[in-house]
C-alpha cells in the first residue's frame, strides 16, 4: 500500500475516534481519556499534513525545486513531531492538575472506551506500519503512542475497577507522555540534523575518503560532502584527483559510494599537480598521502 494512502487511513481513523473518546472522556470522567481525545486530535491534524506534504514530496524536479520535492516530506515530519511534543506536554500539565484535584471515574465504561481504543489503534498502527521516511517514522511514532497510551489505559482501568486508587489514571498519562516525549524529542533532532545538513549517521567522512582511495585511479579526495537529502538518500559532492581513464574512474567511485547508500554523486576532477581553487592550493601526489595545501 503506497504511503499517502496510509496516511489518509491513519487520519479518517484518528479523527474519528477523537470525537468518540471526546465524549467517553465526558462521560466516564477519565482524564486518560480525555486527554487522548486531545492527543488524536492533535494526531490527525499531524497525519492530516502529513498526508499532504508525502504527497507534494512525490512530485518530480522542475526549475523551481532542481533537486524535486522530496524535502516537503521531512517538513511534514517536522510538524507532526511538534504537534506530538506539543501534545504531550499538554497532557502531562492536565495529568498533574488531575493528580491534585481527582475526581470519581466510571471504571466499566473506561474499560469499555479502552478496549475499543487499542482495538482501532492496532488496526491503525497495522495499517501504517513501515516506510522509512522521516514523515512515516514521525507518524509511525504517533502509532505506537497511541497502541501504547490505550494498552496502559486498559490495565489501569481493571486496577482502579478492583482497589478504587484512582490516582492510577492522572499517573498512567503522565508516564506514557514522558515516554513519548522522549522518543519525540529524538525524532525532531533527527529533523533538524537534516535541514542542517549534517552528515547521514553511520555514514563517516573518514571511511568513505579511505574506501573511495582504495579504488584504482584515485589519486586523492578532497573538499568532500556529504548530506541527507530525506533521511533516506544521501547525496556527495567531492574533487577528485585521477590518474587514467576517467570514465571508468567515476564509475568506480560512484559504484563504491553506493555502499553508504550515496545514491546522487557530483564529482569535479582535478589532474596531479593542478592548481585547486575552492583550497587554493596545489594537489601533489606524495606516496599516496594525496594533496598538500596551504589555505588561505
Amino acid at each position: 500500500m503506497k504511503t499517502e494512502k496510509k496516511l489518509l487511513i491513519a487520519f479518517i481513523l484518528n479523527l474519528s475516534f477523537s470525537v468518540f473518546e471526546l465524549v467517553g472522556g465526558m462521560l466516564t470522567g477519565s482524564i486518560a481519556i480525555l486527554s487522548d481525545a486531545i492527543h488524536d486530535a492533535g494526531d490527525a491534524l499531524a497525519i492530516g499534513s502529513s498526508y499532504f506534504f508525502e504527497r507534494k514530496g512525490k512530485k518530480e524536479s522542475d526549475e523551481q525545486y532542481t533537486y524535486g520535492y522530496g524535502r516537503f516530506s521531512v517538513v511534514g515530519g517536522g510538524i507532526t513531531t511538534l504537534i506530538l511534543l506539543f501534545s504531550s506536554i499538554t497532557v502531562m500539565y492536565h495529568a498533574i492538575e488531575r493528580i491534585f484535584h481527582p475526581v470519581a471515574i466510571h471504571y466499566n465504561g473506561m474499560i469499555l472506551f479502552a478496549i475499543v481504543g487499542v482495538i482501532v489503534n492496532l488496526v491503525a498502527s497495522f495499517v501504517t506500519s513501515g516506510g522509512h521516511s522521516v514523515n512515516q517514522k514521525a507518524v509511525n511514532l504517533h502509532m505506537l503512542e497511541d497502541v501504547l497510551g490505550w494498552a496502559v489505559v486498559l490495565v489501569g482501568a481493571v486496577l482502579m475497577r478492583f482497589t478504587d486508587i484512582t490516582i492510577l489514571d492522572p499517573l498512567m498519562s503522565f508516564g506514557v507522555a514522558l515516554f513519548i516525549l522522549k522518543h519525540a524529542g529524538k525524532h525532531l533532532l533527527s529533523v533538524i540534523h537534516l535541514f542542517c545538513e549534517k552528515v547521514p549517521e553511520g555514514v563517516s567522512v573518514a571511511h568513505v575518503k579511505e574506501h573511495l582511495a582504495q579504488q584504482e585511479g584515485v589519486l586523492d579526495v578532497h573538499h568532500l560532502h556529504i548530506w541527507s537529502y530525506d533521511g533516506e538518500h544521501h547525496y556527495a559532492t567531492m574533487h577528485l584527483v585521477f590518474d587514467g581513464e576517467l570514465a571508468d574512474i567515476k564509475s568506480r567511485v560512484r559504484e563504491a559510494l553506493r555502499h553508504f547508500n550515496i545514491v546522487h554523486v557530483t564529482i569535479e576532477t582535478e589532474r596531479e599537480g593542478e592548481h585547486c581553487e575552492e583550497r587554493r592550493c596545489v594537489v601533489k601526489h606524495n606516496e599516496g598521502t594525496g594533496c598538500h595545501c596551504h589555505h588561505h
